[in-house]
């Protein structure tokens, strides 16, 4: 998924995660009364989108990642995708 790409339901996330609407919001700084909304089809923003995209689909932990570490990452996506892909795989299976 590219940075900023749409994302159709993010309710479809939580629900396949088992998570209720405030874990879900929370961890990437959004309230329960707005995930709620963004739930039922209001549009997020570019930075709830990319946040959300990164903690619940790339599964970067946000306690432990700085900026440095994800510029590294999207360098590294962008300029060696099957070493990327290789450490990607190699870490999911950690």
């Amino acid at each position: 998924m590219k940075p900023f790409s749409r994302i159709k339901n993010p309710r479809d996330i939580r629900k396949k995660l088992g998570l209720n609407q405030m874990d879900f919001w929370s961890a990437i700084g959004v309230t329960q009364s707005g995930g709620s909304r963004y739930e039922s089809g209001r549009s997020m923003s570019k930075p709830v989108r990319e946040l959300l995209r990164l903690v619940y689909l790339e599964h970067v932990p946000l306690a432990t990642a700085n900026g440095a570490d994800l510029h590294v990452a999207a360098l590294l996506r962008e300029t060696k995708p099957s070493l990327y892909a290789e450490l990607r795989a190699q870490a999911g299976k950690k």
